[in-house]
């Protein structure tokens, strides 16, 4: 007759059976992990000396061993050293293949102008790696309201195009109206101005890369970077732990996939107009 118990009762996995196999899972940076004892869930940021760092929506890091112990999506995982042969050919932050001679050309004059610090910060960050190779430099205004005095100073030629990205780029807004006014000018014919719909550069990191369901909504006549500091429980006291926060928004952002397509189509456009080889 059949024996249920099998032949050797000490053969390997036998605690194992009807149980589910943890599969092999290679912690790339940004992979979103659950750890199965306590909950705690975040994305991969590094791997050293046997060791898993992870970091939640709020900023905090954690370390944990390699191996079994996490799961994804409610099955469990193990964590393990990626090979070189899952990277292949490699990309660019914005998703373009990494030219094989990628250092940085000479300057163009032509230029990209962004409203703010944390603009050029994050345009650095996805297309940093594709503008150094076509050798174009971006410049931040400190506000939309300044780019009449720049075009004043250094007017833009059919050489020297200026590419300029807005934020709150929406019908009726101040933005709205001082750009239709530029553009009117004498110095239209060699500007391309687009925008993006949000109130600042921050929201056009999605929703999914902070690890939120939307960002918070902020009352009329609160200063928008300090509510949504307040709202994610972080310090807003001061400048310096708005540049914090904004730090900590910026480490989510890996890749054009973090970004919002508003954003995304709208600085293509603006690579696209200062390296048309035809105004050089």
């Amino acid at each position: 007759m059949d024996d249920r118990y099998g032949t050797d009762v000490l053969a390997d996995g036998w605690r194992e059976r009807g149980a589910v196999k943890a599969a092999d899972v290679a912690a790339t940076k940004d992979l979103v992990v659950e750890v199965a004892d306590d909950g705690y869930c975040g994305a991969v940021t590094r791997i050293e000396s046997g060791m898993v760092e992870l970091e939640d929506w709020k900023g905090r890091r954690r370390s944990f061993p390699l191996g079994g112990g996490f799961m994804i999506d409610g099955r469990p995982v193990r964590l393990v050293v990626p090979s070189r042969a899952q990277h292949g050919r490699r990309r660019t932050a914005s998703g373009s293949f990494a030219a094989a001679d990628d250092r940085a050309r000479t300057a163009l004059p032509s230029r990209i102008l962004v409203e703010g610090r944390h603009d050029a910060e994050l345009v650095e960050k996805v297309w940093g790696a594709d503008l150094r190779v076509e050798g174009v430099v971006v410049e931040y205004l400190q506000g939309i309201d300044k780019l009449d005095e720049l075009l004043a100073e250094a007017p833009p030629t059919s050489t020297r195009r200026y590419g300029v990205l807005v934020d709150h780029l929406v019908a009726g807004s101040k933005e709205t109206r001082i750009v239709e006014q530029i553009m009117r000018g004498p110095h239209g014919a060699h500007l391309k101005i687009v925008g993006h719909p949000y109130i600042d550069v921050w929201q056009c990191i999605t929703p999914a890369a902070m690890g939120i369901r939307a960002w918070p909504q902020i009352p009329r006549g609160t200063d928008w970077k300090t509510g949504i500091c307040r709202a994610f429980g972080w310090p807003a006291e001061e400048q310096a732990d708005i540049a914090r926060a904004w730090q900590r928004i910026l480490s989510r952002v890996t890749t054009f996939r973090d970004l919002e397509p508003a954003l995304l189509g709208r600085v293509e456009e603006l690579i696209d107009f200062v390296t048309d080889p035809h105004a050089h």
